[in-house]
């Protein structure tokens, strides 16, 4: 029996306008709530710009967002309410990608575009039975393949990694593994592993140093790299330090990170932006958006802006055609073309993971913030 929704996604509200409701189940508490919580921040200060700008007309968008703890029992019983209440047009879920996997078949079955901000690739596989699950978020492989581009520039030969024991570590590990092997005279000299709840990394750090290494890559989540970080340089390391996109957290630097120059990050420029020029349109908002969000909440959290740009695209979906049922707008999304907060956006029938390679660059810690390289 087909569970695809048909309805108008509606609901109007006590002035009259039409409500445009997106709903969101991320990680508010947990390893993952600093993540979740500069998602909601963002979702709120996006819907606000949105509907003070009139993209929607006399449509009102709003957030509803639930806190799934990183548990993918509790994702899976929000998301099904979510795709069984005829008000909600789509879904944005968190870091979680268990979260999202294991709500794909309802999803799909009802038919509510879904944009995922996790790293983990694996969310949009396989493509026939994940048809309106999108990804917004870095993933391992450009990841790698700029991480792998810096070491190769910085003479860097001998590698350790520190990468987490589940799905996305094991990705990014076997991703920098392979984009490592292209450097002529470059190998991976020591490896450590350790749980994603994990707090004491000394262990992982003592086996990722064996090897004498002259560069140290961490895959990890902020709150976990900082610890990786402090458990390497405890360890005796005082080299260079390389983090993955999914390390990025607050804009000013403490605890490990303090006083560091010799960490690099591979990101998006937003998170340095008063590094860059604001040449084109593009560039001159994403600086907009940080100045906005940091006079809103006193600081900038590096992945505030997919959050943002995931309800921009359900926006411009929306904006685009008077129908609002989940066919019409995953259609939209599927070819997709922005230049947003985050960076170039491309999504297409083959390809749901929207961020290009080309929205990445390295940044460094410098003077208590993140700066761009060099």
């Amino acid at each position: 029996m087909s569970l695809a929704s048909t309805g108008a996604c509606t609901s109007v509200n006590a002035k009259g306008q039409t409500n445009i409701v997106v709903a969101a189940s991320l990680e508010l508490s947990g390893s993952a709530a600093d993540i979740g919580v500069a998602y909601q921040r963002a979702l709120e200060l996006r819907a606000a710009q949105i509907n003070a700008g009139g993209l929607l007309g006399d449509r009102r968008l709003t957030v509803k967002v639930q806190d799934n703890r990183g548990d993918p029992a509790t994702a899976l019983t929000q998301i099904t309410a979510f795709t069984a209440d005829p008000e909600v047009a789509a879904i944005i879920t968190g870091t979680c990608a268990d979260c999202t996997s294991g709500a794909a078949k309802v999803i799909n079955e009802r038919q509510v575009p879904t944009i995922a901000l996790t790293p983990v690739a694996d969310v949009i596989a396989p493509a026939a039975d994940r048809k309106y699950i999108f990804r917004l978020a870095p993933s391992a492989d450009d990841d790698a393949l700029v991480l792998a581009g810096e070491l190769g520039r910085a003479g860097q030969r001998k590698v350790a990694l520190l990468s987490s024991d589940d799905a996305y570590g094991r990705h990014g590990s076997d991703a920098l593994t392979r984009e490592t092997g292209k450097i002529t005279g470059a190998k991976i000299v020591g490896r450590g592993q350790y749980g994603p709840a994990e707090s004491d990394l000394s262990k992982a750090a003592r086996s990722a140093l064996t090897g004498a290494p002259d560069a140290v890559v961490i895959w990890a989540y902020p709150q976990q790299a900082a610890l990786a970080v402090g458990a390497v340089r405890a360890g005796g390391y005082h080299g260079q330090v390389y983090l993955d996109a999914a390390a990025a957290g607050d804009l000013f630097l403490g605890g490990p990170f303090a006083g560091s120059d010799s960490t690099s990050m591979v990101f998006t420029p937003t998170l340095a932006i008063d590094d860059v020029i604001a040449t084109t349109p593009a560039k001159a908002a994403r600086r907009q958006w940080f100045q906005d969000y940091t006079s809103r909440y006193g600081t900038y959290h590096g992945h505030a802006s997919f959050a943002a740009d995931a309800l921009q695209l359900i926006a411009n979906a929306v904006a685009q055609s008077d129908a609002t049922d989940g066919a019409t707008l995953r259609t939209r999304l599927e070819t997709a073309q922005v230049d947003g907060l985050s960076g170039s956006i491309r999504f297409t029938p083959d390809n749901h993971s929207g961020l290009t390679p080309q929205s990445l660059a390295m940044l460094e810690a410098r003077g208590g913030r993140w700066r761009l390289l060099g």
